[in-house]
């Protein structure tokens, strides 16, 4: 009972102790030491300090020339702790205050990057995969023959694979549900737009399956033909044969070259 008696007492004591603490008074300190300081954190690992210490850079001294270096490092230190949002929004921000920057470049990528390391696979939504490729054509588009371009271009490649993944998946699901239509159109969209994908060749071959089931001989035929003028060495083209003309290849060759312009021209000139 004692005890009971007691603890609103001690509550309000505590209560109190805490309404009476205060924050610690704000400090400006010399722009030069809290960017040394974000700097030690960031050499040390600790992202989240370096963040925080270069966004103070930017707080208390925003029209400082070390401000617009600030913005930049804590993009950097916010992707270091794959705090994708946060880096995103600080390199964006860095973007549009500083379009003529000689860093603007490195910015361009690194929104990119933040984009690209987020793609899930091809069983969930490519919203996050379709930001990623856009983000990687901009930065070719506006600095083609910068390191960056370099490796955003073999970065744009796996993407488009990525996504013609995906394409894949939902056509595979509608050919197994009956749903040849559907399945036509997401095996084309793949062939028509990731023509230099790893997809193709089984693309083709789901076109001819679909058209198959459909009764649509010539259709069938026609795909067939495209895939064994562009991949004849193709384990696909061997089956698409199989399946088109009940016979096995007659001594299917192995593919010479990839050119791309003649698969556009052989596909345009049937479909």
């Amino acid at each position: 009972m004692a005890a009971k008696l007691l603890l609103p007492f001690v509550l309000v004591l505590v209560l109190s102790a805490c309404g009476g603490a205060k924050d610690p008074p704000y400090v400006e300190r010399p722009v030069e030491e809290l960017y040394n300081v974000a700097m030690d954190a960031m050499a040390a690992g600790e992202w989240e300090a370096a963040a925080r210490g270069f966004d103070e850079v930017e707080r208390q001294h925003p029209y400082s020339v070390w401000a617009t270096k600030a913005q930049l490092m804590a993009a950097y230190s916010y992707y270091q702790r794959n705090a994708y949002t946060d880096a995103i929004s600080a390199a964006d921000r860095f973007i549009q205050l500083h379009p003529g920057s000689k860093e603007t470049p490195y910015a361009y990528y690194l929104l990119a990057i933040c984009y690209y390391e987020q793609i899930t696979d091809v069983g969930r939504d490519q919203k996050i995969t379709q930001q990623a490729l856009s983000a990687l054509e901009e930065v070719v588009r506006r600095y083609p023959n910068s390191e960056y371009a370099r490796d955003a271009r073999l970065k744009i490649d796996l993407t488009r694979d990525h996504l013609a993944g995906k394409e894949m998946t939902i056509g595979r699901y509608y050919l197994r549900s009956g749903q040849q239509i559907a399945a036509i159109n997401r095996f084309r969209a793949v062939v028509e737009k990731y023509q230099t994908t790893t997809h193709v060749p089984e693309a083709l071959h789901r076109l001819a399956e679909a058209y198959m089931s459909l009764g649509v001989l010539d259709e069938a035929q026609n795909v067939a033909a495209v895939l064994g003028y562009n991949y004849p060495g193709s384990e696909w083209y061997v089956d698409t044969y199989t399946l088109v003309t009940g016979q096995t290849v007659p001594g299917a060759k192995s593919a010479e070259g990839d050119d791309k312009g003649w698969f556009s021209r052989t596909w345009n000139s049937i479909f």
